[in-house]
């Protein structure tokens, strides 16, 4: 029994901004609730982590 699983891609239908956090949670299977709240708790201490660790997601992921 074999389980193929998704790539992982930033989402065209589950956005806000560029798609990061609903391709995520597409991947992981979980509520897109979950990564939106992670990047804005790293937004919290000068918005640099959060920040950088997005923008590296939107070039570095491709889109669906």
């Amino acid at each position: 029994m074999t389980t193929q699983r998704q790539a992982l891609r930033r989402s065209r239908s589950n956005r806000v901004v560029a798609g990061v956090c609903g391709g995520l949670a597409e991947f992981f299977g979980v509520s897109t609730f979950w990564f939106r709240l992670a990047f804005l708790v790293a937004l919290i201490p000068g918005g640099v982590p959060g920040i950088l660790i997005y923008l590296a997601m939107v070039f570095i992921v491709p889109s669906e």
